[in-house]
């Protein structure tokens, strides 16, 4: 127990740092297209969506989030498109917050920044609910969807291309895409091109009316839906379920996941609803399609880590039950060292994990000095209380060093005061003074 504790701590000291996220353009030069667009990408964090958006892209780029070093790699890349209309990108609840849960279940996320109509001012969300009711609003979506979707084939083309980079495989990679976001991901796959198809889909409250449909391929990846009943957006034309029922016409494997409330525009936002728990079916999903399954059974350090503090925090809890203050702990060990001469016993060491480690890392100094400790992790001076006499007076030391009352002010094992450790370390004083 000891060895496998000294281990863990160990690990935590030699895991990866996080990388850094990394931007990469999309096209080299101007985007295909656009070449004319000279706006300049910005951020608004105070408008009518309540969070933080991105407006006028004009560069299409990839923002790397690599896959959690600290968990077993599925090889898998997803590419997260956020939504806003084609008119700004929920960069955070649709966008990175998707990618660090991802991210951590050893997924490489690419968050994709595609190209956006121009806004004119700063609040691109305002500019928005003004040009809602003009005429030429959807005129205006029919000039910029088929730009979006072009960057979310070249989003996939490029990480298929860097694939080994990544340590991705090229048969694993997958788009997801929420609102606006959705029509990029799910247009992905109308052309029959390997190159900058993906191999799986997620939508989320996708914007797809039927002018946006097309046949779907009998070679088609699968997909997976993900909506609210009360989705304004999808009221009249029943989005949602109309792709569903195009994947399954097609043969193809589908899931459709529906919720009673949660609106539109939820991303991983928390409601307090059903609808929050999307993200475990597609986590389910994308387990069950074969590409959230680890590449090697072998566990990470920090997953060997934690299993090591698991149960070392089960068997602490069978202690509380059988031996609280593991007087036992020592047993065999005082039987053996109380035959041995004064010289080799002259000083007991009782503490905690400090003293401890102390003997795992410098034997020596103990064995050479006529040391003995005592030490046990996690303890608090109550528990050393009830296992002095056993511990430290029965080997009749010449000296005691008490090392406690980090744990005792941490209330490792429950709540202390301070004049409850002082009384527990003086009555350890008193009982070793009373017995020479």
């Amino acid at each position: 127990m000891n060895k496998n504790l000294l281990i863990a701590i160990v690990l935590l000291f030699t895991l990866p740092v996080k990388a850094q996220q990394k931007v990469i353009p999309l096209y080299t030069g101007a985007a295909p297209g656009s070449e004319k667009w000279t706006w300049q990408e910005a951020i608004n964090t105070s408008n009518a969506w309540n969070t933080k958006v991105v407006y006028n892209v004009s560069q299409p780029t990839l923002t790397v989030f690599p896959a959690d070093t600290t968990v077993q790699a599925t090889g898998t890349a997803v590419i997260v498109c956020p939504g806003g209309a084609f008119h700004a990108l929920a960069i955070d609840k649709e966008g990175n917050d998707v990618a660090n849960w991802l991210s951590k279940k050893g997924v490489t996320i690419f968050v994709l920044r595609y190209r956006l109509e121009h806004t004119v001012g700063t609040d691109p969300v305002k500019e928005l609910g003004d040009k809602v009711s003009k005429k030429d609003f959807k005129k205006d979506k029919q000039s910029i969807i088929p730009l979006a979707i072009a960057d979310g084939k070249a989003a996939v083309a490029y990480v298929r291309a860097h694939a080994a980079e990544y340590n991705i495989l090229p048969n694993h990679i997958g788009i997801i895409g929420f609102s606006a976001g959705g029509t990029v991901a799910v247009s992905t796959v109308w052309d029959d091109n390997t190159t900058n198809r993906p191999d799986f889909i997620g939508a989320v409250y996708p914007y797809l009316p039927k002018s946006l449909l097309k046949p779907v391929a009998n070679n088609a990846p699968p997909l997976f839906i993900a909506a609210a009943s009360d989705d304004p957006l999808n009221a009249n034309e029943l989005q949602n379920t109309n792709l569903y029922n195009e994947w399954i016409k097609a043969k193809r494997p589908a899931e459709l996941v529906i919720y009673a409330k949660g609106g539109h525009g939820f991303g991983m936002s928390k409601q307090n609803l059903s609808v929050d728990s999307w993200t475990d079916r597609f986590s389910e999903w994308l387990f069950d399609q074969g590409f959230a399954k680890p590449l090697s059974p072998e566990k990470t350090k920090a997953q060997q880590m934690a299993e090591g503090f698991a149960n070392l925090q089960k068997y602490y809890d069978g202690l509380t039950f059988t031996d609280w203050s593991w007087r036992f702990r020592y047993r065999d060990a005082n039987a053996k060292d109380a035959l041995l001469p004064a010289a080799q016993r002259k000083v007991a060491f009782m503490g905690n994990s400090i003293t401890e480690y102390w003997n795992e890392m410098d034997p020596a100094f103990f064995k050479d000095n006529g040391y003995i400790n005592r030490g046990i992790g996690g303890q608090v001076s109550a528990q050393m209380l009830v296992r002095f006499r056993q511990d430290v007076i029965a080997l009749k030391p010449l000296a005691v060093v008490i090392e406690a009352g980090t744990n005792d002010i941490a209330e490792n094992r429950g709540p202390i005061t301070l004049e409850n450790i002082f009384g527990n370390i003086v009555s350890m004083a008193e009982l070793a003074k009373a017995h020479g």
